[in-house]
């Protein structure tokens, strides 16, 4: 049974996470997309180090576990938070958001087609849901004048690489606190990020406005220092079907904030796009009646 607190605390990472995709579209008006990844990224990287060393974690890699560190860092980090800002700049923030989010059902996919997982109809329809809001939303933005289908491939390569790295974690043998190899895996890929953005995009400013440093704050304190803090806490003893219901939430909570920040209407194809992904994410992480009544 989730308690109050954890329920506080589920409700809070939700907002801070769906709250950081229009943020992030926010700050790319006056920022290059990898240089804003690493920068924010650093930050959080080493807010996270200093956090768990003071609370006496092992924060230091040893032998083999730096190949885990590189390993399990490509996909779920440079991957997918790369793939995603490039993302961020072509698309609606709240678009990408939903589009991101569709990782869940990529992830019971490709466990079906190459990990041997069993094909039920609750994946085949989660498929199939997917399948249609993607279709819509690359239907729209081919028939916008202003459109940016290619915003949806950088945001369903991004999705697919943490779908991929999800697996990876899966069958991990992790003998590093989880905390630790977090904090690593940011940290490296902040580092590959910066020779990036200085090989690729032109050299910043730095003149930045009061709302842009604000929300570069964010981005670093707050999306990748605080809220993390906040999961690890209580990830460990989270029900999956509540986990299960913060990951849909995440896209609506988007969706709406790009609103009230960026002042982005939805159109009706994000609406249909965003309730055909919540169902598809239903579908393959909330317990079926069976296994609930299965259950001790």
């Amino acid at each position: 049974m989730i308690t109050r607190k954890q329920m506080l605390a589920l409700l809070a990472i939700t907002l801070m996470w769906g709250i950081n995709w229009p943020m992030m579209k926010y700050s790319l008006r006056e920022l290059s997309p990898l240089y804003f990844r690493a920068l924010t990224m650093s930050g959080g990287a080493i807010g996270l180090f200093l956090f768990y060393r003071a609370r006496g974690l092992r924060m230091l890699p040893q032998g083999r576990e730096w190949r885990s560190v590189v390993a399990l860092g490509l996909p779920n980090m440079l991957g997918w938070h790369t793939a995603a800002i490039l993302g961020v700049k072509e698309l609606a923030s709240g678009r990408a958001a939903i589009l991101g989010f569709t990782m869940p059902i990529w992830t019971v996919l490709l466990g079906t087609l190459f990990l041997g997982e069993k094909l039920t109809v609750r994946i085949s329809i989660a498929v199939l849901a997917v399948a249609a809001a993607i279709g819509l939303l690359i239907s729209n933005e081919l028939g916008a004048l202003a459109g940016r289908p290619v915003g949806i491939v950088w945001m369903e390569l991004a999705a697919l690489l943490w779908a991929v790295g999800t697996l990876m974690m899966r069958r991990a043998n992790i003998t590093l606190p989880v905390e630790t190899l977090t904090v690593w895996m940011l940290m490296l890929t902040s580092l590959c990020l910066w020779v990036l953005a200085f090989v690729l995009e032109p050299w910043p400013r730095w003149q930045f406005s009061a709302p842009m440093w604000g929300s570069l704050v964010y981005g670093a304190l707050i999306n990748y220092g605080f809220s993390q803090i906040i999961w690890f806490g209580m990830a460990r003893n989270l029900p999956p079907a509540t986990s299960a219901m913060s990951i849909m939430a995440v896209p609506l909570i988007g969706t709406l904030a790009a609103t009230l920040i960026l002042g982005e209407w939805p159109q009706w194809e994000d609406y249909v796009a965003m309730v055909c992904v919540m169902a598809a994410i239903a579908a393959v992480l909330l317990p079926s009646r069976r296994a609930r009544t299965a259950t001790p």
